[in-house]
C-alpha cells in the first residue's frame, strides 16, 4: 500500500474504526472524534457519490445535499480517479444486503 497519507497515527484511527461493531458504536465514537460539521461533510460526500453512481445531476446533488459544485466536482474526481474506496463500500454493502435476503428467505 503506498497512499501518501499513510502513517502510524492514522494507522491507528483506521484500525480503531475497524473495531466498531454497530451503528450506535459508530456514533458514539465519530462523536467523539468529529465535529458535527465534519461528520456532517463525510456523510454529504458519501450522498454526493451515490446520487452521482445513480447518474443524477450536478443540479439534482446540489437540491437535495446542499452540496457545492466543487464538493461535487471532488467527489466525481475521486469515483473516476480515485482508490475505488466508495466502489469497495457498495460492493461490500451490496454483499450485505445480498447475505441479509438469503437468510430472511431461509428463516
Amino acid at each position: 500500500m503506498s497512499h501518501k497519507l499513510q502513517n502510524e497515527m492514522i494507522d491507528k484511527l483506521f484500525d480503531a474504526i475497524l473495531t466498531l461493531k454497530d451503528r450506535k458504536e459508530c456514533y458514539d465514537f465519530f462523536m467523539d472524534v468529529c465535529t458535527v460539521n465534519e461528520i456532517a461533510s463525510l456523510s454529504q460526500r458519501y450522498e454526493v457519490a451515490g446520487m452521482l453512481r445513480d447518474k443524477k445531476t450536478y443540479l439534482d446533488i446540489s437540491e437535495k445535499t446542499g452540496a457545492s459544485t466543487a464538493t461535487i466536482s471532488r467527489v466525481n474526481r475521486s469515483l473516476n480517479y480515485g482508490n475505488d474506496g466508495y466502489q469497495t463500500v457498495w460492493r461490500h454493502l451490496e454483499e450485505q444486503q445480498k447475505k441479509n435476503r438469503q437468510e430472511n428467505g431461509k428463516s
